[in-house]
């Protein structure tokens, strides 16, 4: 049986052809367009001025809300993390973070994730498959929906290796920068990768200023086997010559994610070593302490750690921050809302 296409990942051609198969006025396709993109509205019983008849032929012919939210939970910071619950039955996170200046949503791109770094909760569970290019928009929709606004910014650093869903990740980056759609900036915009190296070179392709993150967590590649696994895991030089390429092509500077666990990459050498490499590549740093899952072995560094590692990448000239903690009490670690829901089920 051919899956229905989804409401929200309709071209305008696409649109205009099923109209004039059903024998409708051209004139209603920039209305339906209107419901979805700027209202942000997957329900044809809400769309008000379209024909009783045509909302029930949308509703027959195509996906219109295939997943919902299950779940909110909230932190004292205003931080909200969304369970969405997706047609068949498998589920998602959706963060929304709150700053004085601006809201992020963080997105996942797939159900489970296939890299399954050692130290973190989103692959846990392992790989289920990839989300499509709909439900990563839908999934978007729900966060306007709880926020009650658009977002300032979009990370996809939720669940999921999204450069190893690239081509439903790029029709949603599609979707979301389209003026004609949802219209976001594609600066305000960060994918997040392990290292795929390929995949970087394909999102630089796409010319478009996305930022990129890359989660590299050590200075060499040794200390790097003990937190990710070998099927997915690129050697540090062949993904900062990816990075250099991404820099070249889009001018935007890649930011370097660092995540402190004790006794493993927090050493002094280790912050002397990745500055020297974060200055090379012309990146930021982003130093993430350690949230503690269930993963053994892996704990988080004393504050004076962090400090003191932070210092030393500052001293030798690294343009780094230390992440500013959100939704500590809201089952923190990427990932554990879902494995919490999994465990009920």
């Amino acid at each position: 049986m051919t899956k229905k296409p989804f409401l929200c990942a309709l071209s305008k051609e696409d649109l205009n052809s099923f109209l004039k198969s059903e024998g409708e006025p051209a004139f209603r396709a920039k209305q339906i367009f209107d419901w979805v993109y700027k209202k942000r509205v997957l329900n044809p019983e809400k769309m008000k001025n379209i024909p009783a008849g045509l909302r029930q032929k949308i509703a027959d012919v195509f996906l219109c809300e295939s997943s919902h939210v299950e779940t909110v939970a909230k932190a004292a910071d205003r931080t909200k993390k969304l369970l969405v619950r997706l047609a068949d039955g498998e589920a998602v996170e959706t963060v929304i973070i709150h700053a004085p200046d601006r809201t992020t949503f963080c997105l996942s791109s797939q159900v489970g994730c296939p890299v399954q770094c050692y130290f973190c909760a989103s692959g846990a569970d392992g790989f289920v498959r990839n989300m499509d290019g709909g439900e990563i928009i839908e999934q978007f929709y729900h966060a306007c929906d709880e926020n009650g606004a658009l977002p300032d910014n979009i990370v996809f650093m939720g669940i999921g290796e999204g450069l190893l869903n690239f081509q439903n990740l790029a029709e949603a980056l599609s979707m979301l920068t389209d003026p004609e759609k949802i219209g976001m900036a594609s600066r305000r915009i960060t994918v997040s990768t392990s290292g795929w190296t390929k995949g970087i070179k394909k999102l630089a392709d796409l010319g478009k200023q996305f930022n990129l993150a890359v989660s590299l967590h050590a200075a060499d590649d040794s200390v790097r086997a003990k937190l990710i696994p070998e099927k997915f895991r690129r050697p540090i030089k062949e993904i900062l010559n990816a990075c250099e390429y991404y820099r070249e092509s889009t001018s935007r500077m890649p930011t370097f994610e660092y995540t402190l666990i004790k006794g493993l990459n927090d050493s002094p050498r280790d912050a002397k070593e990745f500055a020297k490499i974060a200055v090379k590549s012309h990146a930021k740093v982003n130093l993430i302490p350690y949230n503690e899952t269930d993963a053994e072995g892996y704990e988080r560094p004393s504050r004076e750690t962090i400090n003191v590692f932070e210092k030393i990448m500052l001293d030798n000239h690294a343009n780094v921050t230390a992440r500013i903690e959100k939704g500590s009490s809201s089952n923190a670690a990427c990932g554990q809302l879902r494995i919490n829901s999994i465990k009920r089920n």
